[in-house]
């Protein structure tokens, strides 16, 4: 039997969402989970075999329901899963697409490091952040090097919180941002790290760190971080990310020789 083209595209279609799948399972709670659900349907089996039907009627009914209880427990990752594509999908349309606001970020990223003035900066890329966005002071102000400067000195009220950035513009300042859990991340990290991780999780936003006890530069994407940048390294990695390139490739790509965060 030949393989025709529909063959190939069908097998690709099946290794491209497997490959996913096993990007949103890695360092989360889905492995021991979705092992505890093997163990139920490894009862169920046995049951039947065994006749034990007080066992079998009652998984039975538990297993009816797998899907609602699948979507319960895996809702944090279907929905990682689930904007994962739609950051493949949107991938042509930003390719080349320039960031207007880049240059006055990574003046100003230079200048808190250099300073040691902690922040946190999200940039916003096809998945909205508006949830995010209510939590913080709304400002809308056009991105510059002197407003990012104000926003996180450390007399500011507003310098504790994420500032969010949709396209040119700075959508809110004092943004409270989701703290990431994955245990294979946050050990090490502060809680500025570990909400860009967290952010970064729940959608494809590029998200900016500055740490104010050692002024290092870190970015976090896909639930990845990177630590220790440059500016240079910082903003190949923003451009080659924003033209659609997941973090791995980025770096390579990038000559980055920076580690990702044990």
């Amino acid at each position: 039997m030949a393989v025709t083209w529909a063959d190939v595209l069908d097998i690709l279609l099946i290794a491209f969402l497997v490959y996913q799948l096993l990007l949103m399972l890695k360092g989360t709670r889905a492995i021991p989970m979705g092992l505890g659900l093997f163990t139920l349907w490894f009862i169920y089996v046995a049951a039947e075999r065994l006749k034990l039907q007080t066992v079998y009627w009652l998984m039975n009914n538990v297993l009816s329901a797998f899907i609602l209880i699948f979507v319960i427990l895996f809702q944090d990752e279907l929905r990682r899963f689930l904007t994962g594509l739609t950051h493949w999908v949107a991938w042509l349309p930003r390719r080349g697409r320039p960031d207007p606001a880049l240059e006055e970020v990574l003046l100003a990223v230079r200048t808190l490091a250099d300073r040691r003035m902690g922040a946190l900066i999200a940039l916003q890329q096809t998945v909205g952040l508006r949830p995010y966005v209510e939590t913080g002071v709304a400002l809308d102000a056009r991105v510059s090097y002197d407003l990012l400067l104000s926003l996180f000195h450390r007399d500011s009220p507003l310098h504790d919180g994420a500032v969010i950035i949709q396209g040119d513009r700075i959508a809110a300042a004092s943004c409270y941002l989701p703290l990431s859990t994955n245990p294979y991340i946050v050990r090490p990290l502060g809680s500025r790290h570990r909400a860009a991780v967290g952010l970064s999780e729940e959608s494809d936003a590029i998200v900016i760190v500055v740490s104010e006890e050692t002024g290092q530069i870190s970015l976090a994407h896909r639930g990845q971080i990177r630590m220790g940048l440059s500016i240079p390294q910082l903003r190949a990695l923003i451009e080659a990310l924003q033209a659609g390139q997941d973090l791995g490739t980025a770096v390579r790509r990038a000559h980055v020789p920076t580690e990702e965060a044990p």
